[in-house]
């Protein structure tokens, strides 16, 4: 996976999936509270009414010119999303995690699973 450090140079590149298939735009980056390590992308997607979609950043690889995931982009399509200008609350952690069949822990102390930078 890329380094943090570098998220800045990947903003606004393109989104593709396993078979390389476009699912949207990089918008931001979710990191895990817990790990402090990368754990969702925010990927702006549609046409006309634009939203984010989090795609989970498990397994995923950089070239030159795209961030490539290991989800499918018909999964994608379904997934939990927020507008454009929103931004991502506690109680939709874990149905974002659910979604991906990933499992979903808060902090021991109760506090959120991820934190956007």
């Amino acid at each position: 996976m890329f380094e943090a450090d570098d998220i800045r140079d990947w903003r606004d590149a393109a989104v593709v999936d396993e078979v390389g298939e476009k699912i949207g735009t990089l918008e931001a980056i979710y990191f895990d509270t817990a790990t402090d390590e990368p754990a969702f992308a925010t990927v702006k997607v549609g046409l006309v009414s634009k939203k984010l979609v989090l795609v989970p950043l498990a397994g995923a690889r950089v070239a030159p010119k795209h961030l490539r995931v290991a989800v499918n982009r018909s999964l994608t399509k379904d997934a939990p999303s927020i507008d454009v200008d929103g931004e991502l609350t506690a109680a939709m952690e874990p149905a974002v995690f659910g979604h991906y069949g990933l499992p979903y822990r808060p902090g021991s102390a109760g506090e959120r699973r991820l934190g956007r930078r």
